[in-house]
């Protein structure tokens, strides 16, 4: 596979309930709050994956969110449970990017989607420059069966995010 990798993954869920100081003054999640949603179906997503996001930073490393974007399809309310679906979009050299969906869980009902491009930074460095996703992370992130020895030469010659 190429580094910039387009095949998405499978989908990663998990459950949450709306609280109270997640809405607005009509009883609705205030639009930052998908945000929160999205990074703990990721931080859920590494951890399944074998790799916490508290041990990447303990290794050195850092992801951080560079790009964001979010649709709106209708109100989740107060004390609703909702079902966030994770999954990986893309992997590039220093960067990976997620695809999120946000579900009533009640009947299925898209509330919202949106996606999120993640850099990875050298932690260890004061100015954390963007670095290379380190390849046991990139090992865990790319689907099973994909042909490593492709995405390495592939990286080799483009080398960017």
């Amino acid at each position: 596979m190429k580094p910039s990798q387009t095949q998405a993954g499978p989908w990663s869920e998990h459950r949450l309930q709306v609280r109270y100081g997640e809405t607005d003054q009509m009883g609705v999640v205030y639009h930052a709050n998908y945000l929160v949603y999205f990074e703990e179906g990721r931080t859920r997503l590494m951890e399944a994956l074998g790799l916490p996001y508290a041990e990447l930073e303990r290794r050195g490393f850092g992801l951080v969110v560079r790009k964001a974007g979010l649709r709106f399809r209708a109100p989740a309310r107060y004390a609703e449970q909702l079902t966030v679906r994770t999954r990986i979009e893309r992997i590039g050299g220093a960067s990976v990017a997620f695809e999120y969906e946000v579900l009533r869980a009640a009947d299925g009902l898209a509330l919202a989607e949106g996606s999120t491009e993640l850099a990875c930074v050298d932690l260890r460095k004061e100015a954390r420059p963007v670095c290379m996703l380190p390849e046991e992370l990139r090992a865990l992130l790319e689907p099973r069966g994909a042909g490593a020895s492709e995405a390495q030469a592939g990286r080799s010659k483009s080398g960017s995010p």
